[in-house]
């Protein structure tokens, strides 16, 4: 039945393609000449160059719009690139390999008289990769004729955007069809003032010039669990200080658990249901006061940096979005119709600027969808199909419903896991600490949610994705052959538990 049922999803499948492809067709024809005149206005021009504004720039461009592309920092990528995602994965990975190094080559019979941290060299190594890929998106840029101009942007009327580039000058850049798409900034904690030295914001901490001997991380969230897990690698001693009761609040609760006993195994140190009151810098040494989320009685925290990780506000104030009138919520959020449009005719925005996950790739879809509506096609994001990845070792992705959420929606559901200590591959390469868990529907058998902690979860986690995108079902997913040893092979057996019985457990 699940065979048969993916046969008539994929004819289904193609005819939609199909259909699709017609209107794709007609779209793309009536648009051209639509947007055709003798105007020297754009017709897009995005405020905002990170993964939301540049991705929406190019698509618009390859739809045959005339897109220019505003960006403050002078370099493309946005905080992903330049201080966020794509640095931290670069010190994640070599810090990891230091670990592995110092720890785990041994045991592979792979030895030497020592092994050592060359910092600078690390910083070096993250700082060419971000500037590969910056030059590479301009390359980009200018491949498909998208007109990049390089200051901060502010809007002077719904059409116009008035530019004060960062050569001094300034330009005013017209489009009858405006996308904001400037993303977040760190979101700041009342009376604790970031330095980017000893009290640092995760740009700061992608830059210490030397390893902190004590490191303090206001916040267990994504951001501070990985920089944490970096510091900790190359040696210091990481306290990780929450206020609520739960490290990543966001994550299902049987997986957070392991993920805990993980990180904590790593040497990682948990004070949760603790509140920061202030940070005191006067000395050598930074001292947080700290008390019980309940009240009680305050305690004092040593440290050398202190990284504060409380997440991430929208970067909204002083675009002129009040003077032309655009609505925003109390956050700061824009708000948006499901077509990404304001209540400001011409005026849309995208990303971490509008509600829904703050995650680079959520606003990279934004932008694909927004410039095809703009183009007078169809575009789609589904928010609830959006995985999230924390890169830490083991890694932990999820796609969907938490077992928590599916109960409060006295859904019937079943429950299928495997642990990798099961799976061959991960046995092999002696990494087997993790797990897949997979909800289903108890009637439909329909996956409502996939959560992994595993070496490679946030690689493993898209096969999940694409099968909730097509409302699989769990046996589909355990009836198609996986190559083997591979730690694939773990999310199919979990798939079985689902529906029937794994082979391996």
């Amino acid at each position: 039945m699940a065979m048969a049922s993916i046969a008539r999803r994929k004819a289904s499948h193609f005819l939609n393609c199909t259909s699709g492809a017609l209107r794709y067709s007609y779209s793309l024809t009536s648009s051209s000449r639509s947007f055709a005149s003798g105007s020297d206005d754009n017709d897009v021009v995005v405020i905002g160059g990170g993964p939301g504004g540049y991705v929406a720039a190019i698509k618009a461009a390859q739809l045959g719009l005339k897109t220019t592309c505003i960006e403050k920092r002078g370099a493309l990528g946005g905080t992903c690139l330049n201080v966020g995602c794509i640095p931290s994965k670069a010190l994640l990975h070599s810090s990891h390999m230091y670990h592995e190094a110092k720890h785990s080559f041994a045991s592979h019979g792979v030895k030497f008289p020592s092994v050592e941290v060359d910092l600078p060299a690390m910083m070096a190594q993250k700082d060419k990769a971000v500037s590969g890929l910056t030059k590479g998106i301009e390359g980009l840029f200018k491949k498909n004729k998208v007109t990049y101009v390089k200051g901060y942007g502010k809007f002077i009327s719904p059409s116009e955007v008035s530019v004060d580039t960062i050569d001094g000058g300034n330009t005013v850049v017209k489009g009858k069809n405006i996308i904001v798409a400037t993303g977040s900034d760190v979101k700041s904690l009342p009376g604790i003032t970031i330095d980017e030295k000893r009290i640092v914001s995760s740009t700061g901490a992608l830059a210490l010039s030397e390893i902190p001997k004590k490191l303090v991380v206001i916040g267990a969230g994504y951001i501070g669990l990985e920089m944490g897990s970096v510091w900790g690698r190359l040696g210091s001693e990481v306290t990780v200080v929450e206020f609520a009761p739960d490290i990543v609040p966001s994550m299902d609760g049987e997986i957070r658990k392991q993920f805990q006993r993980a990180l904590e195994k790593q040497k990682m140190k948990f004070m949760l249901k603790t509140k920061v009151l202030g940070v005191d810098t006067s000395g050598d040494i930074v001292k947080l006061t700290l008390e019980p989320a309940a009240g009680g009685a305050q305690t004092t925290l040593e440290a050398d940096v202190v990284l504060v990780s409380a997440g991430r506000t929208p970067f909204t104030a002083e675009l002129g979005l009040e003077k032309i009138g655009v609505e925003t919520d109390k956050a700061g959020r824009i708000l948006v119709n499901d077509r990404f449009s304001t209540n400001v005719p011409g005026v849309y925005a995208i990303g971490d600027v509008i509600p829904g996950p703050m995650l680079a790739h959520k606003a990279e879809e934004d932008g694909v969808a927004c410039v095809e509506f703009i183009a007078g096609k169809v575009g789609h994001v589904d928010y609830d199909k959006v995985p999230g990845v924390v890169y830490t070792h083991p890694e932990v992705a999820s796609v969907g419903k938490t077992e928590e959420q599916v109960k409060a929606l006295g859904v019937d559901y079943r429950v299928g896991k495997f642990p990798f200590l099961a799976n061959s591959r991960a046995k092999a390469i002696d990494d087997a600490e993790g797990i897949v868990k997979i909800l289903a529907d108890k009637e439909t058998d329909k996956i409502l949610g996939v959560h992994i902690m595993a070496p490679n979860a946030g690689e493993l986690i898209h096969e999940a994705v694409l099968a909730l995108a097509y409302d699989a079902a769990s046996e589909d997913i355990a009836r198609v052959c996986h190559a083997h040893p591979t730690m694939s092979e773990a999310l199919k057996e979990a798939a079985m538990a689902t529906y029937d019985k794994p082979i391996h457990i």
